[in-house]
């Protein structure tokens, strides 16, 4: 990755997939696809407003630089995905998506079929939209969902049953990351950041607080070379606050580049001081933190961004591959885009 400040150098290295459908939820197998050794595969949520919608499976020949579907692997879904997610290890068949509840999907040589649904309607039969999820790496049974009803829930999905249920925040719980095989973070309409023990469920700590009341935190990312290190985006804000937990209440920085609200963030899988984010500009930038920002020197004229992506029109999502770091895909209107970095 070139560590200078460019103007769009990623436009010639841009491939898209036109979606029959708008695109949200998007996630990177840790594996390659099944036909091609070097090849990045993606699952891709359809946002439709009603309950028919679709997760179809596509993978990049990185030779030809084209696209190609796989049909046998995409399902229709109830209602948007919020977050969809593969299974963390690279030999799994295992995907999972959330909506209304957490479903597990399994992708087989005979194609998707319906592995489990979890939820916790079963005493009132309602179950409280999920905005999002995490499944832990270290601990491949165990995924956190986040809900508009203040809970975090977390799930062994092995057996198909509640580990744990948290009152997390005030207000509803619009984000969830793990850091460590027991501790996960989130954020929520509340504005604050909190960081739970699952060996101690009666504390959290509250890292940061937005300093505009009533400002909802709607994304977190933990960074998963630095574990140190976590980011998080504020409701109709450009801003991108990144956090170290060791110095709570202070960010080390403030990304503050874009020109309109930032919508994703996500840290580099293999390097620790590199995060990309994406917004309605129709921008995506990657950044380099400083080392000073871990000594909390940071300029107060802030930071630029080292890479600078121009899409020309709102992003709504993006992922970084662990399994190809060279790989980012942004997602916008009905287009997904792989940005080689």
């Amino acid at each position: 990755m070139e560590s200078s400040t460019q103007e769009s150098p990623l436009n010639s290295n841009a491939f898209t997939f036109d979606s029959p459908h708008p695109v949200y939820a998007m996630a990177f197998s840790p594996s390659t696809s099944s036909s091609a050794a070097s090849s990045p595969r993606l699952a891709l949520g359809s946002f439709i407003e009603e309950y028919g919608n679709r997760v179809d499976v596509v993978s990049f020949d990185e030779d030809a630089l084209s696209f190609r579907a796989e049909p046998a692997l995409s399902f229709d879904h109830p209602y948007p995905s919020t977050k969809l997610m593969f299974h963390p290890h690279p030999h799994s068949p295992l995907l999972a998506s959330a909506s209304d509840c957490l479903r597990l999907w399994f992708l087989g040589p005979d194609g998707a079929k319906i592995r489990s649904v979890l939820d916790n309607s079963k005493s009132s039969g309602y179950c409280a939209p999920l905005t999002s999820f995490d499944w832990n790496d270290a601990e491949p049974r165990r995924i956190g969902t986040s809900s508009i009803d203040t809970t975090c829930t977390i799930w062994d999905v092995e057996r198909g049953a509640v580990e744990t249920q948290l009152i997390a925040h005030d207000k509803e719980v619009y984000d969830i990351a793990w850091g460590e095989p027991a501790v996960f973070a989130s954020v929520s309409a509340d504005g604050s950041v909190r960081i739970f023990d699952l060996r101690d469920k009666e504390h959290s700590t509250i890292i940061y607080e937005s300093p505009l009341p009533d400002t909802p935190l709607l994304r977190l990312a933990w960074n998963k070379a630095n574990l140190r290190y976590m980011a998080t985006t504020m409701m109709d804000s450009n801003r991108v606050v990144v956090l170290d937990i060791r110095a709570p209440a202070t960010p080390v920085a403030e990304l503050q580049r874009h020109c309109a609200s930032v919508n994703a963030i996500a840290w580099a899988p293999k390097a620790a001081r590199h995060i990309c984010s994406a917004g309605d500009d129709g921008q995506a930038l990657i950044w380099e933190l400083p080392a000073a920002a871990a000594a909390g020197t940071v300029s107060p004229e802030g930071i630029d961004p080292m890479l600078v992506y121009t899409a020309g029109a709102e992003i709504n999502q993006l992922q970084w591959s662990a399994a190809h770091p060279d790989w980012i895909a942004i997602a916008f209107a009905n287009k997904v885009q792989l940005l080689r970095v």
